[in-house]
Formats: structure tokens, C-alpha cells, sequence
């Protein structure tokens, strides 16, 4: 796989995101025919190459369930909010794995079942290689930062141990203009307008402008997806930039925010009471249930601008 550095590579790979399967639809008594488009969901394999020019290791370090396309933003974006890397130029290229067989079309590698070839469900991450990687860190922290933690104390502990560092966060943004964002990323979901089975991510900058967006089956891959393709645009730290998430904001999701120097975390669902206690050690503005017309805010409500209502002489 090469990464392409182009704006519109999430575009490209759409075909990879959906299926199409038969399908009965019953309206009071009747039953019709049809075709629909299903979102694609395999799992994902990363490898880690590391190691001296000299002695190179290959490790497999994690497997995700995932709607197959940005995979290689997948992998260093969840590489880079996991700690494993620092900078793009940690990472010297990201290739699917094996590469026993010349590069196929989306269409070419879909097999008659309705899944993709097994050479397009692994990638490899090529470090460089004066990284220095410690694998037992590296299990530790995957373990331990992980939702599924010993406790929140393990977690948030291990969070700190491993974040960049935090400046004063000095992002602020109206209140009409959170307000206009959940429809804004609705309207940028293409797979899920096709599929309606799709989790998205969206990064915004102050004014509204949508930066990038990526859907996935899973909440955290697409974040990683658009955290990643961030990283390998060497955009991070994204500490002018708001997350947009369509459903809940877990852990998980708040750790990567941090992790990749996110500001502001928006989401359309509820927060998790230890996404909270992360927003609030690590000064990340926390919006949950964002709607037309109100929201909660768990975290940060002085970087929220609304307008002060009017006095009685100025009306």
C-alpha cells in the first residue's frame, strides 16, 4: 500500500466501504425485492517492523474490526495515540502485507463472498530505524489505557504517563456555531447516506469549517482514521481544532483527543463519567447530547461564547 498524500484519498477508497446483498422489504403486506448497500465490516491486522537496520523484528500488536479503506491512517493513527510514535517521521512507509502479488482495484480484490482478500485485512508499519520501540511498554500501555482498564485510576495514570505535553488551552467557539455542526458532519457521511451503519468523526476549526472526516463501523477506528490522517499530514498537535463524534464519547476517544493535542471534544451522545474525569485533568472542553438547540457542557463552559441577552434600555 503507498500512502497517498491527496485531500480527496478518503473519497477514493469509498468503493472498499460497502457491499451490496439482496434483500426482502415488507410494507404492510407486501414484499419487494431489492438490493442494499451494506457497510463493510473485517477485521484489521497491524504489524510493527522495527528495530536496527541490522536486526529488524516484526510484531503483531493489534486487530480491530473495521470498515476496510484509510487503513493505513488506521494504523498510525492508532500507533500515535497509543504513544507507540511521536512524529510522522517515525514511520517509514505502510504497506499491506504480504506483498507476494501486484497492487488490485477495490473491485478485483473482492471475492465472490463479499470479502476482501486477505493481503488487504493486514498492514504493515515500517518504523525507522533508530525508533526505539519497548515492547513491554507497548503491551502495558495497550492494556492498561485501554476502556477495558483495571480501574480509572490505572487508566488516567497511564494516560499521563505517556500524553504529550498540555499548553493552556485558549480554544473558544460560539454557541450557534456547535449548534450547526451535527448537520454539518451528517451531510459529509457519504458511506453512511448509502449504508446508515456508520459511526463519524469530524475535525472543525472555530468558524465551522469541516477540516476532515472519517467513518468507520467502530466509534474509535474512525477517530484514529482521522486522527492518523492528521499525523501523516504532520498537522499534530491539533490544538486549534475541535472533534466531532456522532455517537457517545467514551475513554477511549477522549485519550486519543488528548493524545493527539485536541482542544475541544463534541459529541452527539452521552459522555462516560471517565471521559469526564479526562476532560477535566487534561483541560479538554467537553460538549455531550449536541443538538439544534442545546447541548451539555461537562467541561470548559467559559470557552463556549453565547450572546448576552439584552438589558431593558437597550432594546
Amino acid at each position: 500500500m503507498v500512502r497517498s498524500k491527496a485531500d480527496d484519498s478518503y473519497v477514493s477508497e469509498a468503493s472498499r466501504a460497502v457491499v451490496h446483498t439482496p434483500v426482502d422489504k415488507l410494507t404492510a403486506l407486501d414484499t419487494q425485492s431489492a438490493r442494499e448497500a451494506l457497510a463493510v465490516e473485517e477485521p484489521l491486522e497491524i504489524r510493527l517492523l522495527h528495530g536496527p537496520a541490522n536486526a529488524r523484528a516484526t510484531k503483531s500488536i493489534s486487530v480491530t474490526m473495521r470498515t476496510p479503506g484509510n487503513d493505513d491512517e488506521l494504523a498510525a493513527g492508532f500507533l500515535m495515540t497509543e504513544g507507540v510514535i511521536r512524529d510522522a517521521t517515525d514511520i517509514e512507509r505502510i504497506v499491506y502485507a504480504p506483498e507476494d502479488s501486484a497492487p488490485v482495484t477495490a473491485e478485483e480484490d473482492l471475492q465472490s463472498d463479499g470479502f476482501y482478500q486477505p493481503r488487504r485485512n493486514v498492514v504493515l508499519v515500517e518504523l525507522a530505524p533508530d525508533v526505539e520501540v519497548s515492547l513491554a511498554t507497548l503491551e502495558r500501555n495497550f492494556y492498561t489505557t485501554s476502556s477495558c482498564g483495571i480501574c480509572g485510576k490505572a487508566s488516567l495514570l497511564a494516560l499521563r504517563t505517556v500524553c504529550p505535553p498540555r499548553i493552556k488551552n485558549l480554544f473558544s467557539i460560539d454557541a450557534s456555531v456547535l449548534y450547526s455542526l451535527p448537520a454539518r458532519l451528517r451531510e459529509a457521511q457519504s458511506v453512511f447516506d448509502r449504508t446508515g451503519g456508520l459511526h463519524g468523526a469530524g475535525l472543525f476549526d472555530a468558524s465551522g469549517k469541516l477540516l476532515a472526516m472519517r467513518e468507520d463501523v467502530g466509534r474509535h477506528n474512525a477517530v484514529d482514521k482521522l486522527i492518523g490522517s492528521e499525523f501523516l499530514a504532520d498537522h499534530t498537535p491539533l490544538r486549534n481544532c475541535l472533534l466531532l463524534l456522532s455517537g457517545r464519547a467514551s475513554f477511549e476517544l477522549l485519550q486519543k483527543a488528548v493524545m493527539a493535542g485536541i482542544s475541544m471534544v463534541a459529541a452527539i451522545g452521552a459522555p462516560s463519567s471517565l471521559a469526564v474525569k479526562v476532560a477535566q485533568e487534561f483541560d479538554v472542553i467537553l460538549v455531550g447530547f449536541l443538538r439544534d438547540d442545546h447541548m451539555n457542557i461537562y467541561h470548559g463552559t467559559d470557552h463556549i461564547i453565547r450572546e448576552q441577552p439584552a438589558s431593558k434600555g437597550e432594546r
